[in-house]
């Protein structure tokens, strides 16, 4: 789950997602966009019990938007229509957004942008999360302007001139610092060659991508179009991550080897496990 404000994005829904979010306490509020990196069902089948979820339970939401490539919605449509509803009407509204790359989502102050991953699937795509720029306000600046708190400088930070109740005009850039890019999070699905999303992922804030595999199955991971835990690290080695977070890992390693093998290229390394939480901002 991603979240930002009140915006809250689900990134893929394997099998028991509705069980997990119960557990983890975050709750069904707001929880109404998902976003699908490709079609292969370890990454689509939760969305019929969550969907079921919804319905039982009557929930708040009254509709759910799935967005992804063509491929992945043209199955998802299969399992819903056909399989969990079969003719019934689910109560809420189904939206399926059919995704190419570039921005497709626009919350204010972020956006969302699809960008194409190659994976043994047809339309993957991964996601990046990104503030807009802005320009800091400078308090100081307001103080030696004497400019008064409230109206005035809330406009001064939009970026609007304003007049105060002495009768002066202030121009924002008068108390506005240096532009700054905003907080940026990549995210990448199962995906077999990292070489297009060098310069995608280019100097991200976070970096949430797959390590199935450790190098000593290299082959093996090269065959199934995953990664091991030395590529994604040399990717964030090489687009100048900030911090890496893998995930999707085989059961067949145990942890602490995978995180070795990554932080021996790339030490910002942080292995995920169900239910953690970390919050992703720009450093200073």
């Amino acid at each position: 789950m991603v979240q930002h404000d009140e915006f809250r994005f689900l990134v893929d829904c394997g099998e028991g997602t509705q069980r997990q979010i119960l557990q983890s306490g975050i709750g069904f509020k707001r929880l109404n966009r998902i976003l699908i990196t490709h079609g292969h069902l370890d990454h689509i089948l939760g969305i019929a019990g969550l969907l079921s979820t919804f319905m039982r339970w009557e929930t708040a939401i009254e509709s759910i938007e799935i967005y992804g490539g063509k491929a992945a919605l043209e199955r998802i449509h299969d399992l819903l229509y056909g399989v969990v509803l079969r003719g019934a009407q689910p109560g809420i509204s189904i939206e399926l957004h059919t995704l190419e790359p570039g921005v497709f989502f626009d919350g204010g102050d972020f956006t969302v942008k699809a960008f194409p991953v190659y994976h043994r699937s047809p339309d993957c795509l991964g996601y990046l999360f990104e503030e807009k720029s802005r320009r800091p306000f400078l308090p100081e600046k307001a103080d030696e302007l004497h400019i008064p708190n409230g109206p005035w400088r809330r406009d001064l930070v939009d970026g609007k001139s304003v007049t105060l109740p002495d009768g002066r005009t202030i121009d924002p850039e008068w108390v506005l610092g240096e532009t700054r890019q905003g907080t940026r999070l990549a995210y990448v699905g199962d995906v077999g060659d990292t070489a297009s999303l060098t310069e995608v992922v280019r100097d991200v804030d976070a970096l949430v991508i797959e390590s199935t595999y450790l190098e000593e199955d290299r082959e093996m991971a090269h065959s199934f179009a995953h990664l091991t835990a030395h590529s994604a690290a040399e990717l964030a080695k090489r687009a100048g991550v900030k911090k890496l977070f893998l995930n999707h890992i085989s059961r067949r390693y145990r942890d602490k080897d995978v995180l070795q093998e990554a932080q021996a290229v790339f030490e910002n390394t942080v292995l995920t496990r169900d239910f953690d939480t970390f919050t992703v901002k720009k450093e200073e």
